[in-house]
C-alpha cells in the first residue's frame, strides 16, 4: 500500500524541465559589432529561458581560441552554437565535431566555407553590402571613376568569407572585373593600387593606409572592411593633408561609423543589424531544442538574410540609400 501511495505521489510531481544552453562565439569582445551581437543574444536568451555562455578571441583572427570554445561547448552539452568564425575554412573541422554531437551550429555574419558546413547562416548579404558602396563610389565620381586610384583595406590574409564577399561586392559595384569571386587580389584592373590587411581595427586601418599611400600617394578612393578600419585610414590621410579629397567607403553601420558619415569622415557605409542576427539565432536554437526543426534560408539564397541599407548624406542617383538621421535611429554600438 505504501509503495502504491509513493508511486502515485511521484507521478503527480511535475516533470523536471531540461535546461537548454547555448554558446555565442565571436571574433572579439571589443568590436562594437560583436558587443551588440552579444547584447541581442543575451536579451533573447533571457527572454526564452536559455542559459547562454559567451566566448571571444583576443583579437580578430584568433582561430585557436574559437576552436577551444567549441570544444568547451561540446563538453558542456550545449544545444546550439552561434559563431562568427575568424578562419572560415579551418574552423570547419571543429564545427563538424559539434554537429556530430547533435549541436545546432549557426554561423552569424560570416559564412563558413563551404556555407553548408554550418546548419544555417544568419547574415547580412555581405556581397550586396560591398556592392552598394561600390555603386555609390562609382556614381559619386562619375566620369572620374574610370581614372580612380583605389586602395583596398581588407580584413586578414586568410581571406575569411566576409572579407572576400565585401571586397568582391565593392569591386563589382564599382565596375571592376573580379576574376575569381572566391578570393581577392587576382584582379588586373589598373585602378587598384593594392590590398593591405587591417585586422578590422583602427590601428590596422591606419597602418594599411600608410603602406598603400607609400605605394601611390594619389589614391582617391578607399574601400575598408569595416568602420574602425575606415577611421584609421582617415587618420593616415589627415596626417598627409588628404582627408578632404579622398572617398572612404565602409561596411557595418555602427553608431560611431554613422556619426563618421555625418561628419564627412566616411562618405557612405552599408549598415547591417547584428542584434537581429543574434536574437534570431537564439530563437532558432530554442525551436531546435523544442522540436528538432532547423532554420531555413531566405528564399533564393543560401543563408537567412538579415538586411542591409546604404547610409549616406550624399545620395547618388540610382543607388538606394538612407540618410544618417535614419541610420542613427537604427545603429548599434
Amino acid at each position: 500500500m505504501l509503495a502504491g501511495t509513493l508511486l502515485g505521489t511521484l507521478s503527480a510531481l511535475p516533470a523536471m524541465a531540461t535546461e537548454t544552453s547555448a554558446c555565442l562565439i565571436t571574433k572579439t569582445d571589443t568590436n562594437p559589432f560583436f558587443v551588440k551581437m552579444k547584447e541581442g543574444a543575451s536579451a533573447k536568451a533571457e527572454e526564452l529561458g536559455i542559459t547562454l555562455k559567451s566566448y571571444a578571441g583576443r583579437i580578430d583572427g584568433d582561430h585557436d581560441a574559437q576552436v577551444a570554445a567549441i570544444e568547451t561547448c561540446i563538453a558542456d552539452g550545449a544545444k546550439g552554437i552561434l559563431i562568427t568564425a575568424s578562419d572560415t575554412k579551418a574552423i570547419v573541422e571543429a564545427v563538424t565535431q559539434a554537429r556530430d554531437a547533435g549541436i545546432l551550429v549557426i554561423a552569424l555574419d560570416t559564412p563558413l566555407e563551404p556555407i553548408t558546413a554550418a546548419d544555417a547562416t544568419f547574415a547580412t548579404d555581405n556581397f550586396k553590402a560591398g556592392e552598394l558602396i561600390g555603386q555609390w563610389a562609382a556614381a559619386t565620381l562619375g566620369e572620374g571613376a574610370k581614372d580612380a586610384r583605389i586602395a583596398m583595406l581588407d580584413l586578414a590574409v586568410s581571406q575569411p568569407s566576409v572579407g572576400v564577399l565585401r571586397d568582391q561586392g565593392f569591386m563589382t559595384g564599382f565596375g571592376i572585373d573580379v576574376k575569381d569571386p572566391a578570393k581577392w587580389g587576382d584582379e588586373e584592373d589598373e585602378r587598384i593600387v593594392g590590398h593591405d590587411v587591417t585586422a578590422g581595427n583602427e590601428e590596422g586601418g591606419r597602418t594599411a593606409m600608410e603602406n598603400l599611400l607609400t605605394k601611390d600617394p594619389t589614391i582617391n578612393v578607399v574601400y575598408t572592411i569595416n568602420e574602425p578600419a575606415a577611421a584609421g585610414a582617415y587618420e593616415a590621410l589627415k596626417a598627409v593633408g588628404r582627408e578632404n579629397d579622398v572617398l572612404i567607403v565602409s561596411v557595418d553601420g555602427g553608431c560611431p561609423g554613422v556619426r563618421n558619415v555625418a561628419e564627412g569622415v566616411i562618405g557612405a557605409t552599408s549598415q547591417q543589424y547584428p542584434l537581429l542576427m543574434a536574437a534570431l539565432g537564439i530563437e532558432a536554437i530554442k525551436t531546435y531544442a523544442d522540436n528538432g526543426v532547423k532554420p531555413a534560408p531566405t528564399e533564393g539564397k543560401a543563408f537567412f538574410d538579415t538586411g542591409v541599407a546604404l547610409v549616406t548624406d550624399k545620395p547618388a542617383e540610382g543607388v538606394p540609400s538612407i540618410d544618417t538621421k535614419e541610420g542613427l535611429d537604427k545603429c548599434w554600438g
